[in-house]
């Protein structure tokens, strides 16, 4: 049997994805949470790259799909989840062991919906809150809450509800999946990506979570004030 390689080459940038995804979980139930949070980077990176290679490529494939919503689900699902509970989740019984598994669930959710949407909405938007957008940020406020000491574990299970809610939510976020720039706007993105590179070396967790999170919280609020113009449409 004639197998073609390039095939193989946007799987093992997801099997790498799911991989990273269980080494954050090992290593978030050793208390290791700053591993466990760039092995949940690495994955967002290696799922980045699954894809784009995959289209170069012109290999896509209805097993990529369905392989990379089986690995986002361990890498962006479980791993963050479960770094929330033996970061925090486990001070508060049983309402900390529901928040990680109703994160878990509403992720699941969420990619279910992606697939069996995908081709139907406009790809400039994603419909809900991506999952490895969800994952990172979580994981980044985790980090956030470890490093300055804040002890806010119970604001922590509150955010991942928000994020969870985000995720299967009818919210519309960019995907900068087509982006038509001309060499003046060029210029300009290109300089705010060096600001922001050289913020994100200085500062990598605050800048993830600075970042990540006016994205989420960019969603939300759009998302609010259309709904409410919506209805004084409807009322008016």
């Amino acid at each position: 049997m004639k197998i073609n390689l390039a095939y193989l080459l946007p799987n093992f940038f997801t099997a790498l994805s799911a991989f990273f995804g269980v080494m954050a979980i090992i290593a978030s139930s050793q208390g290791n949470f700053e591993k466990a949070f760039i092995y949940i980077v690495l994955s967002l990176i290696a799922d980045g790259l699954d894809g784009r290679v995959a289209r170069l490529t012109n290999t896509t494939s209805k097993f990529g799909v369905e392989f990379d919503s089986l690995a986002d689900l361990v890498a962006f699902g479980v791993a963050p989840a479960m770094m929330l509970y033996f970061a925090a989740g486990y001070q508060y019984g049983r309402f900390g062991a529901l928040v990680s598994g109703l994160y878990v669930v509403f992720g699941a959710i969420r990619l279910a919906r992606f697939n069996v949407t995908t081709g139907d909405i406009d790809p400039k938007y994603f419909i809900g809150l991506p999952i490895p957008t969800a994952a990172v940020v979580l994981s980044s406020w985790i980090m956030l809450d470890l490093k300055y000491q804040g002890n806010f574990g119970f604001v922590l299970e509150i955010g991942a509800l928000f994020l969870a809610f985000l995720m299967v939510s009818n919210f519309r976020y960019p995907s900068f999946k087509k982006i038509n720039l001309d060499r003046k706007v060029a210029l300009k993105v290109l300089v705010l990506i060096i600001i922001i590179a050289s913020f994100i070396y200085l500062y990598p967790i605050e800048a993830i979570a600075i970042i990540l999170s006016t994205y989420v919280l960019y969603g939300f609020i759009r998302g609010i004030i259309n709904y409410i113009k919506a209805i004084k449409r409807v009322s008016g």
